[in-house]
């Protein structure tokens, strides 16, 4: 079901309107104070509700959290309108002209006959606007994206250019070093180097998981998150909820109510 320009650009005026009236001096308060900065924390929240929707196939829900992205979107728009810096259509503007110059096999004369070879002309071209930045293959990405996430497309890139690993068996020698690595650290009671070696361990395993090339890392550390909270969930119904009762049960209690919900727990 397409929409036409018309509606679009009707909705899209609304919507402007609606939050530079939300913001307008006799406007909502919590909207009035909102910052670029005090947005963020609601942007990853809505990111990631939109997200849960995605992996749900649900799309009711899809339909109201992409407007709160949006919603986001443009009220840091507004923000930069009131501080001269750039309005909503400069932002559309912008991004317009970005696809139209990273698509050269559909507005120009490139050819690009499958996925793979379209990837390799958006490379090129982004590599060419930022030519004067980094020249590295690993160039520093996001401060703040997932570092599970970051790990795995740098180790990605670097394997490209042939540092990777033989087999997983290397890596889990590697994880088995780290862990060692660790453990020494801890004996010797340097926790500078102790926070150190762990990050390494993580690392080894996200390279683990990113060679397997089955699910990243941050997929397979949500779906533990969520058994987690199952069975963690299942102890606390042992105490009907009360959380006093189950502080209080010691932790060999909770550690065999814990093997109990493994036990029930075949997801």
């Amino acid at each position: 079901m397409n929409c036409n320009r018309e509606k679009v650009a009707a909705a899209t005026i609304r919507m402007v309107e609606t939050i530079e009236r939300l913001r307008a001096p006799d406007g909502c308060p919590w909207d009035q104070e909102q910052t670029h900065e005090s947005l963020k924390e609601c942007l990853v929240e809505e990111c990631a509700e939109l997200l849960d929707d995605i992996d749900d196939g649900n799309y009711e829900g899809m339909l109201g959290e992409i407007g709160d992205v949006m919603l986001n979107v443009v009220m840091q728009s507004v923000i930069a309108a009131e501080n001269d810096k750039f309005n909503f259509v400069d932002v559309m503007e912008n991004l317009s002209n970005k696809l139209v110059r990273r698509h050269p096999h559909v507005f120009g004369d490139a050819q690009a006959a499958n996925p793979d070879e379209v990837k390799v002309l958006w490379d090129a071209v982004k590599k060419s606007e930022n030519s004067h930045v980094e020249k590295s293959i690993l160039p520093n990405g996001p401060r703040n994206v997932s570092a599970l996430l970051a790990a795995r497309k740098i180790q990605r890139k670097a394997a490209k250019q042939g540092f990777d690993w033989r087999d997983q068996n290397e890596i889990i020698v590697k994880i088995h070093e780290e862990l060692e690595e660790v453990k020494q650290a801890i004996a010797n009671g340097d926790d500078v180097e102790t926070d150190r070696e762990i990050g390494d361990l993580l690392f080894a395993v996200v390279n683990l998981a990113r060679f397997r090339e089955r699910q990243p890392a941050e997929d397979l550390l949500r779906n533990t998150i969520r058994k987690f909270i199952r069975r963690f969930r299942y102890i606390e119904g042992q105490f009907d909820y009360d959380h006093k009762q189950l502080s209080s049960a010691g932790i060999e209690r909770l550690e065999a109510l814990w093997q109990e919900a493994k036990k029930f727990d075949v997801c």
